[in-house]
Order: structure tokens, then C-alpha cells, then sequence
């Protein structure tokens, strides 16, 4: 599923995990997203930044087809991931949401145990075959997501009693337990105040040695801190696209100068 790393000056490149080719995304008579074309790397936090409504958070929606869920929304052009049409009619969305995992705006937690907001994935897609089996999956779930020591000793408590920032890790936990191999981020944040959007920050770091990350974020200073690339979207186009360093400090189109020192947005 994977291309061999090619080797530049003797240093490995990372592999290209999700390519969108001439993406276009219609809802109903309004051009949201224009043509856009990006490769996302493996192992790497990728930050889509932009105005409010620029398209970035549509085009995510778009690599696990959650778009799907709305009527007037119709997705033209190619994705892949490893290479494989997400959009081949072939294609299960509910197992291809197993192997891109999202994690969205506000904690939205299950109206269940914490146990059970972890085991659910799990059990619905069979990776199970004993209970000491689904026990093993949550916890390595709660580990990699922070929040085992803190939960540990109340996992059959409702996971809606957590604090914000715990409940937004107790999500990110939940997309982790289906072992996704990208993990989708909308502004997941934003909801939270400045110690617990530390700690999911210090998480998403962690998180790049595992899965493909892709993050939405208002937050200019955050893209900043936590992505290796980072991608600015305008008026539904993708305008520029590079190593954050680069578009942070030297960016090469006008339009995205003006965003980065707040002329626009």
C-alpha cells in the first residue's frame, strides 16, 4: 500500500498518504471548493488555514467522505489514499471512516460509560475477539491519547462528567481505537481554554510518529506550533502549500501575505 521512500541526497523523503487531484465540491448551485490539488504526507501534522468559510474544513470533510451525509453536496475530481479512490463506489464509507479518524470542533462525546466510548469502534468493526481483547484496546487507546491516568479508576463514569479538555482527548482516544492510519482535526481547540489546548497540542505532536495528521485551525500561532506543513485556503481555492517555516515567514503569493499579516481575513 505503501511507496518505497525515495532518497534525495541520501535523505529518505516521506511517503505521499492522501492525494487530491482537480477537487471540486458543488453544494447545490455554489462552487465551494475550486480545483484543488495537494499531496499529504505521512507522519506529518498538515495545517489548513484560512478566513472563516474559505472551504478549508468542506475539503476535510472530503477525505472521509463525511460530505456524504449532505444531500445538496456533490465532490468531483480524485482522492486517494495509499493510492486507493476513497470514492470508487466500491469503497465502504463507514470503513474508510475507520481508517480516517475525526475529531471535531466541540467534544462531542457519547452518552455512555468512558469504557464505552472507546469499546464502540471496536465492537461495531469486529477488531475484538474477547473482552480481554476490547480491555487492551481501551487502554492503549487512553494511552495514546494523554488521558489513561486521569480515567483509569472511573471508566464505567458517564465520559460527558470529563472537563472539557478531557473529553476532547476521550474523542481523540475514540478515533485512535479503530487504528485509523490519518486522523482528521477540525479545529479541535477552539472550545478549550489555554492549558487544555497545551495539552492536546503536546498530543497531536506525539500523535505524527503514528498516523497522517490533518488539522483545520483559525489559529495562525497554532498551525505554527504544531504543523510541519500547512496549506491556505481563499474564497474556496488552494492558494499556497509548503513547509510551515516557509509560508509562515517567506510565503510565495501575495494573498497569502496578506493573511498571515492580517490585511485579510
Amino acid at each position: 500500500m505503501y511507496d518505497t521512500p525515495k532518497v534525495e541526497n541520501d535523505v529518505a523523503t516521506t511517503d505521499i498518504k492522501i492525494s487530491a487531484h482537480g477537487c471540486q465540491v458543488y453544494y447545490g448551485d455554489t462552487h465551494a471548493i475550486k480545483d484543488v490539488d495537494i499531496d499529504i504526507e505521512d507522519t506529518t501534522v498538515t495545517a489548513f488555514i484560512g478566513p472563516s468559510g474559505c472551504g478549508k474544513s468542506t475539503f476535510l470533510r472530503c477525505l472521509n467522505r463525511m460530505n456524504d451525509t449532505i444531500d445538496v453536496c456533490r465532490v468531483e475530481g480524485d482522492i486517494k489514499i495509499d493510492g486507493e479512490d476513497i470514492y470508487d463506489p466500491k469503497v465502504d464509507p463507514v470503513q474508510l471512516r475507520a481508517k480516517v479518524g475525526m475529531v471535531f470542533q466541540k467534544p462531542n462525546p457519547f452518552p455512555k460509560s468512558i469504557y464505552d466510548n472507546i469499546a464502540y469502534g471496536p465492537r461495531i468493526h469486529g477488531l475484538a475477539k474477547s473482552k480481554s481483547d476490547l480491555d487492551d484496546i481501551v487502554e492503549s487507546a487512553l494511552r495514546r491519547a494523554a488521558i489513561w491516568d486521569e480515567v483509569k479508576d472511573r471508566l464505567l463514569a458517564p465520559g460527558t462528567g470529563l472537563s472539557g479538555g478531557q473529553q476532547q482527548r476521550l474523542c481523540i482516544a475514540r478515533a485512535v481505537a479503530t487504528e485509523p492510519e490519518v486522523l482528521l482535526m477540525d479545529e479541535p481547540c477552539s472550545a478549550l481554554d489555554p492549558i487544555a489546548t497545551a495539552q492536546v497540542e503536546e498530543l497531536i505532536d506525539e500523535l505524527r510518529g503514528q498516523y497522517s495528521v490533518v488539522i483545520v485551525t483559525h489559529s495562525m500561532q497554532q498551525a505554527a506550533r504544531v504543523s510541519q506543513k500547512t496549506a491556505f485556503f481563499h474564497l474556496g481555492n488552494l492558494v499556497e502549500y509548503g513547509d510551515t517555516g516557509q509560508i509562515f515567514t517567506n510565503p510565495q503569493d501575495q494573498r497569502t501575505e496578506s493573511y498571515i499579516t492580517g490585511r485579510i481575513g
